[in-house]
């Protein structure tokens, strides 16, 4: 039989993410992947549909730049509103939590403690319980036994707006620049490989992050990704050929 030390705290395996901040981490990745993956497809089918129009560099930088700007400020803005709308739902939630705490603290009580014997838990167990974590934090027990929350994990809308803009800067850049340098009798053919490639260690780090099948969501946005290119190259030949007939 073995013993912790006094004091120690408990902990899981070791792989398994115990620490705090966890909502706030996988918040900023997910932004992350979203952002650079988005900054991919979107940034390279502008500037392939503009190289199936014209072989002139400029117009194609130009296309691909304001693609990259406007993207990147788009993605910002909507991840802002996005988390925004989720980080206020759950402040409130915790404010209404809190006075309800402050008004009725021996009805919480009683709603604790059924909670726990919805568990599974027996009535003097879960009254002993709700009794122990009602006197350690009482917040925190509420809030996570109602409502699957943390007050310390409320996710920042400027930590995922940030995180959206520069991976999306950052998977621009990648199609743009290989839009632009490559030569121009096997610009589009590379471009498309350059972008396929990114697009496939974008959802492989994506499936790895959610512990998701990573074949299939590699598959997923490679094949988006084609179908895009695609249809922005016969969107651009189509432009390019009517305009010089």
């Amino acid at each position: 039989m073995t013993t912790e030390p006094s004091g120690a705290a408990a902990v899981g395996h070791p792989d398994e993410p115990h620490t705090g901040g966890l909502a706030e981490r996988l918040n900023w990745l997910r932004a992350g992947v979203l952002g650079a993956n988005d900054g991919i497809v979107s940034v390279a089918a502008v500037a392939v549909g503009v190289a199936a129009a014209t072989s002139r560099t400029g117009p194609i930088l130009t296309a691909g730049l304001a693609a990259l700007v406007g993207g990147a400020i788009s993605m910002a803005l909507g991840e802002y509103v996005s988390v925004s709308s989720q980080s206020d739902t759950q402040r409130a939630l915790i404010a209404k939590e809190r006075a309800e705490l402050a008004e009725m603290p021996e009805e919480e009580l009683a709603e604790l403690t059924e909670l726990y014997q919805a568990k599974g838990l027996s009535p003097a167990t879960a009254r002993q319980v709700a009794l122990e974590l009602t006197e350690h934090d009482a917040l925190s027990a509420h809030l996570e036994a109602e409502l699957g929350i943390d007050e310390d994990e409320v996710v920042s809308p400027w930590n995922a707006a940030l995180a959206s803009a520069v991976a999306f800067t950052l998977g621009a850049v990648l199609p743009l620049a290989a839009v632009v340098l490559i030569p121009e009798p096997w610009r589009v053919g590379l471009t498309f490989v350059v972008v396929l490639a990114a697009l496939a260690g974008t959802g492989w780090l994506g499936a790895w992050i959610g512990g998701a099948p990573r074949a299939r969501a590699t598959a997923r946005v490679v094949v988006g990704g084609a179908l895009a290119l695609g249809a922005t190259f016969a969107v651009g030949s189509l432009l390019g050929t009517t305009a010089m007939g």
